[in-house]
């Protein structure tokens, strides 16, 4: 299975594709001509964004944050696996950030886990958290009742007895 490695990339983002309510969200790496695209849920995305504002607070890493990319994902947008695992990590010698997305295989198989391993320099890593949790919070609105997401055509409100607001 496939591990891809990438030290501080040309860019590094997260992303989406379809319209809110029906969108798939991608993690997706770029360097020297080669592009990896993985898939993801926006809760992973979420938390990630936060522990990872988190962890550069925590060591006082970069402010201001570097340039914002707002431009969408790469294409072609094929993902190489879908991701279970996400973790982060700070290296104090070399003053990076270290993030490692995972597709966990069951335990019978033999094979290897699929993975990709990135370090951020501390500015993109900032950068990616802010695009990040744009990106998250750009989703349907909550309804004002409940809480739950609006749907262009309306919900079906707990609070409403089941009337649709």
């Amino acid at each position: 299975m496939p591990v891809f490695e990438f030290e501080r990339p040309e860019r590094f983002v997260a992303g989406t594709v379809g319209p809110p309510g029906g969108r798939t969200f991608f993690l997706q790496a770029r360097d020297r001509g080669r592009l990896v695209t993985v898939s993801c849920e926006k809760e992973q995305l979420a938390v990630l964004a936060d522990r990872l504002a988190d962890l550069l607070d925590e060591h006082e890493a970069a402010d201001p944050p570097g340039p914002t990319d707002d431009a969408p994902l790469d294409t072609p947008i094929e993902d190489e696996f879908r991701v279970d695992t996400i973790s982060l990590g700070w290296d104090p010698a070399r003053r990076v950030v270290v993030l490692s997305a995972q597709h966990e295989l069951p335990a019978e198989q033999a094979e290897p886990t699929d993975a990709v391993h990135i370090v951020l320099a501390p500015e993109q890593a900032r950068a990616f958290a802010r695009r990040t949790k744009a990106l998250v919070a750009a989703g349907r609105p909550p309804c004002p009742f409940c809480g739950g997401p609006l749907d262009p055509a309306g919900h079906i409100c707990p609070r409403a007895n089941g009337y649709r607001r």
